[in-house]
């Protein structure tokens, strides 16, 4: 089990109003935001999750040389396909519309964006639906 992921992004600002947006319908938002005065790099860092712990992380440093995928677990369909809209709207690029990829097994259900750093966003569900 993953504890949590952290990546810098180039533009902090930009990057954050993405997420918060991209990600509040996987029930995911800001849980902790630390000041570039209290990380090593000296950059603002921005902790999403839910229920009071923060899972996924963003930092300012920059120094992006090759993108990542990170995918988060949807309790939906739905909000697998409301992911998806949020993402476009703050500004993300469709990178594999929602639906099903039954390559991976039946239920594998999933949308993937690409934020503005070019990072593969994915909400996925595995659920029968």
């Amino acid at each position: 089990m993953i504890d949590h992921i952290g990546f810098p992004v180039s533009d902090y600002p930009r990057s954050k109003a993405f997420y918060t947006l991209a990600l509040a319908p996987l029930g995911y938002a800001i849980v902790m935001e630390i000041s570039g005065e209290h990380t090593e790099s000296r950059s603002p860092a921005a902790g999403f999750g839910q229920g009071g712990k923060p899972d996924f992380w963003i930092g300012g440093e920059g120094g992006i040389e090759k993108p990542l995928h990170v995918a988060i677990l949807a309790k939906t369909r739905a909000s697998v396909d409301a992911f998806h809209i949020a993402a476009l709207r703050a500004g993300g690029k469709d990178n594999g519309a929602p639906g099903l990829r039954p390559h991976y097994h039946a239920n594998y259900y999933a949308a993937f964006v690409l934020d503005p750093d070019g990072h593969n966003i994915e909400a996925v569900c595995h659920a029968a639906q």
